[in-house]
């Protein structure tokens, strides 16, 4: 087996993910491209262009020239692009090579993704990322699942990852990711409405109380702020994710009342701060106070300068 060392490792998607990833890879001398749909816009290609350079990235115009130069493929952009992605990837993909999809996607986009990849002569493998990157970066708690996954196995960890195989079978290992994501999106757009609402009432202390009561082992002030932080930065990609989440309760023949409704409360806060109420978004920092009590108040501001300017509540 070649030294995974040795590869030429493509990363689909320059975002928060496939940034720490192109910092760890490299750290080991491993060679790193990569192509993202932002290089095509001159808002976001400096930041990019600055962070390849410091690092040692090469970038690639097109996913089919990244498909092309790659022996193993990471596929991390966002949900609605997972399948459109592979089929960009698999016209250009060199035979044998690994096709490692990240993204937040259905078992039934995985499946899709994989027929696109595989009948190109690639070997797709899904990957399911079972927590928030950041904190582990690379280590992340990875589940892999397909015919191929035990082949990326071994080589995979040996790079830094911290990945097991979760079934041969298609499926398995997005549909815990998902079903996981029904809870834990769930409840970030849970805290954020229930948090929201008790603040405009006056009512927060006596919420968080009861909730510390009942739930005693969870900071639920430490907690608030986090998810409101994590929304506000990247609502539109936990809102893409949740649509997915929604496809997967569909597929069990459940209606996604839960999941739809997350998605759609990730997609306002998302809009909220597309229009600027918490900051530029490319500043560092962009969800700006620590203290979600803040950024309530920011919500609760903006829902009563709508109310003021159209005469009912934006929601």
């Amino acid at each position: 087996m070649i030294d995974p060392r040795q590869w030429q490792v493509g990363l689909l998607g320059y975002g928060e993910v496939g940034r720490i990833l192109a910092e760890d890879l490299r750290a080991q001398g491993v060679r790193v491209s990569c192509h993202d749909v932002k290089l095509e816009h001159a808002g976001h290609a400096a930041g990019l262009h600055g962070h390849a350079a410091l690092h040692g990235v090469q970038l690639c115009a097109t996913p089919g020239g990244l498909a092309a130069a790659s022996d193993v493929l990471i596929s991390a952009v966002t949900a609605s692009q997972a399948v459109p992605a592979a089929a960009a990837c698999a016209a250009q993909i060199r035979p044998g090579a690994f096709y490692l999809d990240l993204n937040s996607a259905s078992p039934g986009a995985k499946q899709r993704a994989a027929h696109l990849v595989d009948a190109a002569g690639g070997r797709y493998v899904e990957g399911a990322v079972m927590t928030s990157v950041p904190p582990y970066r690379s280590r992340v708690p990875l589940l892999l699942g397909g015919l191929h996954a035990a082949e990326l196995l071994e080589p995979l960890n040996a790079l830094g990852f911290a990945a097991r195989v979760a079934s041969e079978r298609l499926g398995v290992a997005s549909a815990t990711k998902m079903c996981r994501s029904v809870m834990i999106k769930g409840l970030e757009a849970m805290v954020i409405e229930s948090f929201t609402a008790a603040r405009h009432h006056g009512v927060e202390d006596a919420v968080i109380a009861s909730l510390a009561e009942t739930f005693p082992g969870i900071d639920w002030e430490r907690q608030a702020a986090y998810f409101f932080q994590r929304v506000i930065e990247h609502g539109r990609r936990r809102s893409e994710e949740m649509l997915e989440a929604a496809e997967t309760v569909r597929e069990a023949g459940l209606e996604a009342w839960s999941a739809s409704g997350t998605a759609e409360r990730q997609a306002w806060v998302a809009a909220v701060a597309d229009a600027g109420l918490f900051g530029a978004r490319d500043a560092p920092g962009h969800a700006r106070s620590s203290d979600w009590r803040v950024e309530a108040d920011r919500l609760l501001d903006h829902l009563r300068r709508l109310h003021d300017t159209h005469g009912s509540p934006h929601r």
